[in-house]
């Protein structure tokens, strides 16, 4: 007899349907035309912010609503790097993470002195102060923006479609690692942490873990691709505005939808909100203000109705897992 741990829930398709999905995603520029690509570039964006939300506040239960912070920073380090410091586009992005994670060491040692909804304003709180200041950076356009100057966008590659295809592989690339590494973090040490303060807080930290050191790893992993994505949003866009940039409505808002009706807590859960925000969005486009009132009831109907969201309502009714993340204790009888 012998026992060893697996991870509950594998599905035989599940890695099958994934890499069926990359390689069509990936061959993309062949068979879309621009439009497709600029809105499958979106679509990674979105994935990948939300992810990042989920981690944080759906394992670490750290709620933010000023997410929009990071995501301001860094599209404003990618056209500070590249601007003001010749930095390559493309080196600028990760370099934006690096910066970002620097930056997110004392607004940690401060929000983190608050707990539950205080928490949750103090983000807010934060990402205004980071807007405000953008603002006050006249070399990067002040309080109206600034857009790449033409030069650093033909650096990028020669040419407008190579230009097009390369930003939408980067950004197929970055939510590729952005879900696999939040795969990989959950299913080692630190992942059963998570799930532990997730489950009781208390509980976790009377059994050894730090909770603290924890989540303080969570946000500042959060805070790094947070503003990849941002550098990734502003490269896409070639200009960038306070406003635009920190956007509490789309960086933050959407992206606490997206979760929330897709499932929070669950890898899968960000991916099916993002499909669903963007088909309601394709459908609801032309309701005007009416839009945003429609997503709402959406939302509402979906937590009455699915609480654990519409991947957990699958999960729930057929015990269909794409990335198995529970463990279970495997006894093997070995024989004599």
């Amino acid at each position: 007899m012998s026992a060893r741990v697996a991870f509950a829930g594998r599905s035989r398709i599940g890695p099958w349907v994934v890499g069926a999905a990359v390689v069509i995603l990936a061959a993309a520029p062949l068979w879309g035309g621009r439009d497709d690509l600029r809105l499958l570039a979106e679509i990674y964006s979105y994935v990948a912010l939300a992810s990042l939300w989920n981690l944080l506040a759906g394992y670490a239960g750290l709620v933010s609503v000023g997410q929009q912070a990071y995501v301001g920073l860094g599209a404003y380090l990618l056209f500070g790097l590249t601007v003001l410091a010749g930095v390559s586009p493309l080196w600028s992005i990760p370099l934006a993470g690096v910066i970002a994670i620097v930056l997110a060491v004392p607004v940690a040692g401060l929000i983190f002195r608050l707990r539950g909804h205080y928490f949750a304003i103090g983000t807010w709180i934060v990402a205004e102060v980071f807007r405000l200041v953008a603002s006050q950076v006249s070399v990067l356009g002040g309080g109206s923006g600034i857009s790449l100057p033409a030069g650093i966008v033909i650096s990028i590659a020669q040419g407008r479609q190579a230009r097009e295809f390369l930003i939408y592989w980067i950004a197929l690339l970055l939510m590729i690692a952005i879900v696999a590494g939040i795969v990989w973090l959950l299913r080692s040490r630190y992942g059963l942490a998570l799930k532990a303060i997730r489950d009781n807080e208390l509980a976790a930290e009377s059994n050894g873990v730090d909770v603290l050191h924890t989540k303080l790893v969570v946000y500042l992993l959060t805070a790094f691709g947070t503003a990849m994505v941002g550098a990734l949003i502003a490269l896409q866009k070639l200009r960038i505005s306070p406003d635009a940039a920190f956007s509490v409505n789309d960086w933050t808002a959407f992206v606490i939808f997206i979760t929330v009706i897709g499932g929070i807590g669950r890898i899968e859960g960000p991916i099916v909100g993002t499909i669903v925000f963007f088909l309601l969005r394709q459908i609801l486009a032309d309701l005007g203000t009416l839009y945003l009132l429609m997503l709402g009831a959406v939302a509402i109907i979906v937590m009455l109705w699915a609480p654990k969201g519409l991947w957990g309502l699958v999960v729930e009714r057929f015990g269909f897992v794409v990335f198995p993340l529970e463990r279970r204790v495997v006894i093997e009888d070995r024989g004599k």
